[in-house]
Formats: structure tokens, sequence, C-alpha cells
């Protein structure tokens, strides 16, 4: 059994007081229902919408994302029912055995698709192990910014090191898979931490200014890119990394292309037949969609191919979705990410530690940045990047990944103060 002995204040606020009657006062029977109902709808619609992405092609996605989201619950269980402090004590302990499983990947066991390497092969069923890294460092961030107060920049100096060393590693075992997309989810989460942990405003407006900075010299690069290709009368597609191999900045060819087809596609790709292809075909799909939508298993990107099959279940479900059930279905999929959102937020008020709160709030904002950059990229307003959709898109390591955090949410709610 695990022992917990405080070391500081953080670790002595979770220690459970008891009441008058010398027992505890946590009601094991209080669950917080907003949340699992939410979860089981939009699992249920990602099922029903995977299903007819696919249905032309007699694909069985659907069968294994109801696999998954069984396991998925059963996680979700299991984690909502252990006292989240257990995450605390062994934070390291988790945080390195992200690390191993993203080492795999240049073992045998790595598994590589698409000229990334980024799933561990494991006969019977492959991972992204990317999945386990988020929740890794999530946790461990949380603890070691639960452990300790921060003040000016220049005071919590060490503490910030501690934080951006543990935040570094996983992106950069990430950024050389290469995964563009999953490395695009720890800057938000990490700095929502600090955020709340009452960091100086100084702080974040150097963040704020190296972002700018950064932002530019891509836009720089992009442009040299663009320049590049018309220098050598090449398409977006023929080069095969020439221009990778000259630039600093690292960034491949292949995501140069995504971003060129976002902030410029009539120059990149004018005829909409190569890079910016299925940024259209998503837009089409949801553009036609109109009030109500054209039916169920009766929308025509997907089942004629235009949105192409590989992503059409993944990354692009809620095009599928907005083109069959129209905008009141999309509008409803909002909704209900709205209140996932707003009640872990609302968990995070009720949490009765520090630790439990900056639980609560990465794993919200996890969630924010992937519901924002996926439907934002099938609409037009964010590039392509390969970030799914939770509970809708179809993905066993990414459902089990999301029903892990909503789990730790719901631990930090049946292990309230008011209840401890």
């Amino acid at each position: 059994m695990l022992t917990f002995r405080p070391k500081s204040p953080a670790f002595r606020q979770l220690h459970a007081p008891e009441n008058a009657n010398g027992k505890s006062g946590r009601d094991e029977t209080r669950v917080d229902w907003i949340g699992p109902i939410c979860i089981l709808l939009l699992s249920v619609m990602g099922v029903f919408f995977i299903y007819s992405a696919q249905a032309f092609m007699g694909s069985d996605y659907w069968t294994r994302q109801i696999l998954w989201i069984v396991v998925g619950s059963v996680a979700y269980f299991i984690i909502a029912r252990i006292d989240y402090k257990i995450f605390f004590e062994n934070a390291q302990w988790v945080y390195l055995a992200s690390l191993f499983l993203l080492l795999l990947l240049w073992t045998p066991l790595g598994e590589v698709r698409f000229d990334a390497r980024r799933w561990i092969d494991l006969v019977f069923f492959s991972f992204q192990p990317s999945e386990g890294a988020k929740i890794g460092t999530l946790v461990l961030a949380a603890t070691v910014l639960a452990r300790s107060e921060l003040s000016s920049i220049r005071e919590s100096f060490a503490l910030l090191l501690k934080v951006f060393i543990i935040v570094l590693i996983p992106i950069l075992l990430i950024f050389w898979q290469p995964d563009l997309g999953s490395v695009l989810i720890f800057p938000p989460m990490i700095f929502s931490l600090l955020y709340v942990s009452k960091l100086s405003e100084r702080f974040f407006l150097v963040v704020f200014a190296a972002f700018a900075l950064g932002v530019g010299v891509v836009g720089s690069d992009i442009y040299r890119y663009h320049v590049f290709l018309q220098e050598h009368n090449l398409s977006a597609y023929d080069h095969r990394g020439a221009y990778e191999a000259q630039s600093w900045v690292p960034l491949r060819d292949y995501q140069r292309n995504r971003i060129l087809a976002f902030v410029a596609p009539e120059i990149i790709d004018p005829k909409g037949i190569s890079v910016s292809w299925n940024y259209r075909q998503s837009v089409q799909a949801v553009g036609t969609g109109g009030w109500s939508g054209k039916g169920w298993t009766m929308g025509t990107q997907a089942k004629l191919g235009y949105l192409p099959r590989s992503v059409a279940h993944n990354d692009f479900i809620f095009s599928v979705l907005a083109e069959e059930l129209g905008f009141i279905g999309g509008v409803l999929v909002i909704g209900l990410f709205g209140v996932i959102l707003g009640n872990g937020l609302r968990i995070a008020g009720l949490a009765r530690d520090r630790f439990g709160m900056l639980l609560a709030v990465g794993v919200t904002v996890v969630f924010l940045v992937h519901i924002f950059i996926n439907i934002g990229m099938t609409i037009g307003l964010m590039p392509i990047t390969g970030l799914p959709l939770p509970f809708l898109s179809y993905g066993g390591s990414f459902i089990l990944s999301c029903f892990i955090l909503q789990g730790l949410v719901q631990s930090v709610y049946r292990h309230r103060r008011e209840f401890s």
C-alpha cells in the first residue's frame, strides 16, 4: 500500500481532514455526471460517423472504436475512483514511464508510417506513446508547481528551469518522430499551469515576445521556401525535401506545404488539387451541410473519396458530421465540448488543493487545444496539423488518453474539498 508523508504545505493539503465523528467526510457516491454524459454522447456520435465515413469501404473501424471506448471507459472509472494524490506521490514514475515509451519508438518495436515514427507495434495492436507523454508531462509539471510557490521570474528561475526541462524532453522526442501536431499541445498546457500558479506577468510578456519572434522566423522561412520552389520551378510535392536540407528552421517540407496551403492556397496550389486538397474538400463538406445536413451516411465528400479515406474518419470527422448533420449538428457537438471545458474549469475551482486544481486546468486546456485546432482546420481557420477530435475521431491510443485525462478530472471532483 502506498504511504503518504507530507514534506511541504502542498503535501499537507492533500490529507483529507476528518469530520466531527472522526470519519472521513469524503462521499464516495458523489459523482459529477455532467462529464460522463457529454463523453458518452460524443463517443456514440463518433461511432456513428466513423461508420458513415468508411461505409463505402466496408471498413470495421467503427467496431474497433467501440472496443476502445469500452477499454477507455474502464480506465476512466478506475482512474476516477483513485484518489489523485497517488499521482502526486508517484509523478516522477508516471513521467519516466511516458519517456520510456517514447524511447521505444527507436527500437525494433517502433513502426514507421507515412515517413513518421509515431507508433509502437505490439502485433495485436499499435499505439502512439505521444499520448502517454501528455499525461506524464502534465502530472509531473503539476506536481512540481504544486510543491512550490511562484513569485517573480528571478526568484522562481530554478523552478521555471525545472519545468522547462520537464516539458522540453518529450517535445524533442515527439518532434523528431516527427509529429508537430502533438508538440503543439505542450506549450499551452504548461503556460496555463504557470498562469494559474500566479507567475509574474512579465514572464508572459517575455513569452509573447518570443512567440512573436518565432512566428516571424517561421514566416520568413516559409517565404524563402516559396521563392525556392519558384526559382527551381518545382511543385510542392516533387522536390523530396530539398529545401529542408538547406534550411536551419527545423521544419519538414510537408509541414511548410501545410502552412502555405493555409496562408496562401492560391499560390502554392492554385488549382486546388495538391497540398490544399484536404482543406478545400473539408470546407466544402462543412459548407454544403446547410442547416440540417444531408442525413446520416448521405454525405458525398467522404463517400465519393473527395475527403481521403485515410483522414475522413479521424482528422476530418467533424467535416463528415457537419455535412450530414449540418449547422445544427455542428453546434451540438461544439456545445457538448463547451460543457466539458466549462465543467473542467468548475471542477478546478472545487479542487481541495493546488495539485488538483492544476490537473483539472491542464486537462481542460489539452482538450481546448485539440478542439480548437481540429475544428478550426476543418473550416479553414487553422492550418492542417493532424490533431484528432476528442471522443469523435478514430484512434485507439488517443481515445484511451482522452478517457484517462477526463478520469483525472473526475477524481479531482470526487475528492474535492467539501467532501474531503
